[in-house]
């Protein structure tokens, strides 16, 4: 046997080595390259994970940031019309063979690009001249009013074909009906505005005669059966000259031919609404009461005719909306918007005829905005100033025409004007609504319809559904994991803690199924009884506590320590049997409300909580979310936590017990402080999975995307509103990225959450670390 030999260590220390001992103790080279390998394998994958949630995140920005910026235009042709001082620009749904109207009545179609003219002169019946003009660029109609009175209708019919090239080419037939009698009879019409409605068409004539202007309004039907359209005929021509305070000088008809807005020379607006057979005032409104110019330069209507856009001599531009000024009252326009002031009077406008955007022209300036978001899509001066203005249908390009007959086409990029930071984190005060409010509402019935896209009720819904949830599984599974870790007998420790991690394994889907077919129905008429028992159980619970802790130590040992829980089990049975029992009567005794049909006193807790709290009570709401997603968030929250206070070293405990101290006091003051940092993230991680979850919230509640934080009302999450509206969502269209707006938002959530949490965690796990 070899000798050990006097060794010197680092630390100047002496001892004794046996030389075999440093070839024992050295590992293999093999395992050192393991070792290396898997070292630099880690770092790798960590990395890995950095860059694809980095790359997750930049995606999703990328996704959303065209939400976000403005419209762009670019010039890309000039052209020549040839027809100096015209009285009106028009353009095809391809922007493919626009018309310039001159002064003689007749339509000079110029076709893009090439610039070849093609003159129809607009031929009246009855010899007629035309003495006014109305362009209706949704049906491609122009309303012609004549100097014998009364107006005729121009149809324009556009159609695309296809030469052996495949180029497509756009020809145009021009059709002149016949010519309506409204008005005064012989007398020149000088303005009218047309809307057709298909089975209802308006007309608005103004006249002049023995110098004073009349205005009236002429009302067409068409009837409809399975064998066609019949015959447009003359329903009505009403003079509502008395109705006007002052002078007219624009009319107006909106909202499909019900209502009809007049502006006058005193800066008044006249509304009346089709009532019946006829119009009825309704509202004389002055829109510029508060400003210096109180003369109104231009009035019209967005898309819809719903909204009047209007300015005044010094540019102030504002848009009034028809609103609900109380409940069940008629609606009335009010000032919705105000949108910084033009350089002077409009000249020209144009409304398109895909969103609420419009576009103006004052002097030398262009501007395009949107009449829901109150935006200012973009704006440039230009070199000419521009007579008219037209907006291609598809909302792609934009056409200006100015005095000397230059025509201009412009690029028009804007594919999210209804978007921004206004739409999605403002108030905005939509056409119909009483109040500016935070809306969800994606799509509607009709073409005019204003997408509403506020991301607040959303975050509010996930907010309001986390708290719930976290609200019934934090204080459940806290403790239940306390007593299992320190209190529990092995034997049931060993059956309580699989079977948690096991429901951890349900589908949300079958829990959502559940909670929305059973639980919902079931605690609909049962309320009373769930408040009864959510009060007497705890109550109950430390009642008993107190008292055990006060029997005699003879009687406390008949229980084994772990098998305490046994006692609690009739207690909260007793405590549901007296919930089942007295909620009824605590119904009757308290939640009492009168029946609006009969009179009777009738108890019933959802009819009493409208009345008490001014919201409404539905089945599925956050009362059954808080159930089913806690249910859900327990065995997430119960696993790690336990697992936390299970790892205290027992010394420190033993040590505390040593000294005197309680179970209890040892639980809550040595051992529960010390498992803080793990505890904290057992919270955070089940706080993660209750904002996330989609499947409960989209089964359990009515997706309803209020703002409301009553417990008795549902909502909608960021989560569910995503599953719920994606397979509408066109691709890269405005619903669609603002999808990706919501999951940036859960995105940017979860890791701010999540940052903090870990802060924290960091700290407590500092402040309570053993040694």
């Amino acid at each position: 046997m070899r000798e050990a030999q006097r060794v010197a260590t680092d630390q100047g220390q002496f001892v004794f080595m046996n030389p075999d001992d440093s070839q024992r103790f050295q590992p293999r080279r093999i395992t050192l390259l393991i070792d290396r390998f898997m070292t630099h394998f880690i770092k790798v994958g960590g990395l890995a994970v950095i860059a694809a949630v980095m790359g997750i995140f930049v995606f999703i920005f990328w996704q959303v940031l065209p939400l976000f910026r403005g419209a762009e235009v670019s010039l890309v042709q000039e052209l020549e019309t040839g027809v100096p001082d015209a009285l009106m620009l028009g353009v095809d749904q391809w922007t493919e063979l626009p018309f310039v109207l001159d002064k003689e009545g007749q339509l000079h179609f110029i076709a893009i690009p090439s610039g070849e003219r093609s003159v129809v002169p607009i031929n009246l019946a009855d010899d007629a001249q035309p003495s006014a003009f109305a362009h209706v660029p949704k049906t491609q109609q122009l309303a012609v009013g004549t100097d014998k009175g009364g107006f005729s209708l121009v149809d324009l019919n556009y159609a695309a074909s296809f030469g052996d090239d495949e180029q497509r080419s756009i020809g145009q037939d021009v059709t002149v009906g016949k010519r309506y009698k409204g008005g005064l009879a012989d007398v020149p019409v000088i303005a009218l505005d047309y809307v057709d409605g298909e089975s209802l068409k308006v007309a608005v004539l103004v006249q002049e005669a023995d110098g004073k202007r009349v205005t009236h309004a002429v009302t067409l039907k068409q009837k409809r059966s399975l064998m066609g359209a019949g015959k447009v005929k003359v329903a009505g021509n009403q003079d509502i000259s008395g109705e006007l305070e002052g002078t007219p000088r624009f009319v107006r008809v909106g909202a499909g031919g019900q209502l009809i807005a007049v502006a006058t020379d005193s800066g008044s607006i006249c509304y009346l609404r089709r009532d019946g057979r006829e119009f009825v005032k309704m509202q004389t409104f002055f829109p510029f009461a508060d400003s210096a110019t109180q003369e109104i330069a231009s009035l019209d209507f967005l898309l819809g005719g719903n909204s009047l856009v209007v300015t005044n001599a010094a540019g102030v531009n504002r848009v009034f909306s028809l609103y609900m000024p109380a409940k069940d009252a008629e609606r009335l326009f009010g000032q919705t918007k105000s949108f910084a002031p033009l350089p002077g009077a409009a000249s020209a406008y144009a409304a398109s005829q895909r969103n609420k955007s419009f576009l103006m022209a004052s002097g030398e300036t262009l501007s395009l905005r949107h009449g829901t978001t109150e935006t200012v899509r973009w704006e440039a001066a230009q070199s000419y100033q521009a007579a008219h203005v037209a907006l291609s249908s598809k909302h792609d390009r934009l056409l200006t025409l100015d005095q000397a007959g230059t025509l201009y086409l412009y690029k028009l990029h804007d594919p999210h004007p209804e978007a921004g930071m206004q739409a999605f984190f403002g108030k905005v005060w939509y056409e119909g609504a009483s109040r500016p409010d935070y809306v969800w509402q994606s799509t509607g019935g009709s073409d005019e319809f204003e997408p509403k896209l506020s991301m607040i009720p959303l975050i509010l819904g996930s907010i309001k559904g986390t708290v719930f949830a976290m609200l019934f599984a934090i204080p459940i599974a806290l403790l239940a994991a306390l007593y299992t870790s320190q209190f529990q007998h092995p034997r049931f420790r060993a059956v309580v803690k699989p079977t948690m991690e096991t429901m951890a394994s349900i589908p949300s889907v079958v829990l959502g199924f559940l909670a929305a077919l059973w639980l919902g129905p079931l605690l609909e008429n049962r309320v009373p009884a769930v408040l009864v028992f959510v009060i007497t159980a705890p109550l109950a619970s430390m009642l008993i506590g107190f008292l055990w802790t006060r029997m005699p130590p003879e009687v406390r040992v008949l229980c084994k320590p772990g098998y305490e829980f046994l006692i609690f089990i009739p207690v909260l049975i007793g405590c549901v049997c007296l919930a089942v029992w007295f909620g009824p009567i605590l119904e009757r005794a308290v939640f009492v409300v009168s029946d609006p049909e009969t009179g009777a006193q009738v108890a019933d807790f959802r009819r009493w909580w409208p009345d008490f709290w001014g919201g409404r009570y539905e089945q599925r709401n956050a009362l059954i979310v808080g159930f089913v997603m806690g249910f859900a968030v327990i065995p997430i929250i119960f696993t790690i936590a336990e697992d936390s206070l299970s790892h205290v070293p027992r010394d420190i405990s033993s040590a505390a017990l040593a000294l005197g101290a309680s179970r209890w006091q040892t639980a809550f003051r040595i051992v529960l402080p010390t498992a803080a940092a793990g505890i904290f993230s057992a919270v955070i991680i089940g706080l993660g999975r209750a904002v996330g979850e989609t499947m409960i919230v989209l089964m359990a509640t009515g997706n309803t995307p209020i703002m409301d934080m009553s417990i008795f009302t549902g909502m909608r999450t960021l989560s569910a509103n995503i599953a719920v509206e994606l397979p509408e969502a066109p691709h890269s269209g405005t619903l669609y990225r603002a999808l990706f707006l919501g999951a940036m938002l859960l995105f940017a959530m979860t890791f701010v959450l999540n940052t903090f949490a870990e802060i924290l965690r960091q700290h407590l796990r500092n402040k309570y670390k053993t040694v």
